[in-house]
């Protein structure tokens, strides 16, 4: 039974690890494009009930960073996804 649980348990943390990816990359873009706060927004939607989101700068890139906990104790999933803002975005 306890296997059972786990299992179920990994799947579930799968499905919010390809939650998290696509909302990383939805807010990268959305970011570089210079909508931040719909790229925060849009993230929140995408990713998993409770997710947190972070948007910032590192050298020339915008990063977007989505993590959330799972159903398993201890365990959280994140993504990260950067982009190159487009030119003249700030």
């Amino acid at each position: 039974m306890a296997v059972l649980v786990l299992c179920v348990g990994g799947l579930g943390a799968v499905g919010m690890q390809i939650r998290c990816i696509d909302a990383a990359r939805e807010a990268a873009r959305l970011a570089a494009r210079g909508e931040g706060e719909t790229a925060t927004a849009a993230a929140r939607r995408i990713a998993p009930s409770g997710a947190v989101v972070h948007l910032a700068r590192d050298g020339g890139l915008v990063v977007a960073r989505v993590s959330a906990a799972t159903a398993l104790p201890g365990f959280t999933v994140s993504a990260e996804a950067a982009a190159v803002p487009e030119p003249g975005i700030g």
